[in-house]
């Protein structure tokens, strides 16, 4: 008796259905951004010497014309009509300014080709001002050009790798002014959600009032939290950020069902339901062969030797496939029934579209 009753238990156990956690969580910083704390892009117009003979040719009039302007600053006078050279290219140059930026402070660029120059590997970008969407310069960058590819021919033939047009300069520029503000002063901060949802956002400002014992936080609308700081922390702004950034906040899965018909890719959630839908696939292939055959004329009738194509169609009607879907089923366990019946990727994108269309998918459908 007491081995059948430890043999129930152990049945139960296992039989028993796994209770899943469907809470998720995440901090703060991981699901907002907290808004005025962003980089800026830069921009500037530059010149990269140094080439093995693959910079721009002839007719990319405006290098030349960078080229001379540059001797000309450095006290060369030149004609640009007797300047030919190749191992000169024009390029554009952008960065990030990081938010806080302060002078003297490194950055990572990177180097376009905006002529017809082969590639910049060897070359070094010279000095070159960054501006800002102010037209005020920022930054300055200099210093050699890594190439990840390369570009090479011979004989008529030529072989490329990647990119040998476009590079990156590591630490190749210095920040020369910065941007004005105090993060301390400011009486509020403001978090923007990554994505909009009215729950998430009610769910920060109640971690964040709870953490901070009083009410001073308040949802603006689905994305947007407004925080104002409490007088402990008035001019410690920087102190109220980390303190909230590490905050839980339990997160609402989103039901959504994202397709790439053009790779055949599907990412299904779990938590997906489908309604009560019946499936019927099948498929029609139609064969049209065709083959090459002779004419022969009879001994002595004075005919002609001929060639002919002998033309074969069929037609062959796969057995359609029949699923039937209970109400509430998730899509993952959609997906396993499907790929049971031996279903393509792409013919579940169609199937997937159709349940949509029927009004069984309760979820976002978004194709790429």
């Amino acid at each position: 008796m007491r081995i059948a009753a430890i043999f129930l238990a152990c049945l139960a156990l296992l039989g028993a259905p796994e209770k899943s956690d469907k809470k998720v969580e995440a901090k703060l910083r991981d699901v907002a951004r907290l808004q005025g704390v962003r980089g800026n892009q830069l921009m500037g117009y530059g010149v990269v010497v140094g080439l093995d003979g693959s910079g721009d040719k002839d007719q990319t009039k405006f290098t030349v014309q960078s080229l001379t302007n540059l001797l000309a600053r450095q006290g060369i006078t030149v004609s640009p009509t007797a300047v030919k050279v190749k191992n000169v290219a024009a390029v554009i140059v952008t960065a990030e300014l990081p938010a806080f930026s302060k002078a003297g402070q490194k950055m990572d660029v990177t180097v376009s080709s905006t002529g017809d120059a082969k590639s910049l590997a060897g070359g070094t970008l010279l000095m070159t001002a960054l501006h800002g969407p102010d037209n005020q310069v920022y930054a300055v960058a200099q210093g050699p050009v890594l190439v990840g590819g390369f570009s090479a021919s011979g004989g008529g033939a030529s072989i490329t790798k990647n990119h040998p047009t476009a590079g990156r300069i590591p630490d190749g520029a210095l920040v020369e002014r910065e941007i004005p503000g105090n993060f301390n002063d400011r009486p509020n901060l403001r978090y923007s959600l990554q994505e909009e949802d009215f729950t998430t956002a009610i769910r920060v400002v109640h971690s964040i009032n709870e953490e901070l014992g009083e009410k001073v936080a308040k949802a603006l609308d689905s994305r947007t939290i407004e925080v104002a700081i409490p007088k402990e922390f008035q001019g410690r702004a920087v102190e109220l950020v980390a303190r909230l950034e590490n905050l839980g906040v339990q997160l609402q899965p989103r039901a959504r069902v994202v397709v790439n018909e053009k790779t055949g890719t599907v990412i299904l959630g779990s938590d997906v339901k489908v309604g009560a839908v019946s499936i019927i696939q099948g498929g029609l292939s139609i064969v049209v062969s065709s083959t090459p055959v002779v004419s022969q004329p009879k001994a002595l009738s004075q005919g002609k030797t001929v060639t002919a194509e002998k033309k074969d169609v069929s037609a062959v009607e796969e057995k359609p496939k029949t699923l039937s879907i209970e109400p509430g089923v998730s899509v993952g366990k959609l997906a396993e029934m499907l790929n049971a019946l031996g279903v393509t990727p792409r013919d579940m994108v169609a199937i997937l579209q159709a349940i949509k269309d029927a009004g069984a998918l309760n979820a976002e459908l978004r194709i790429l």
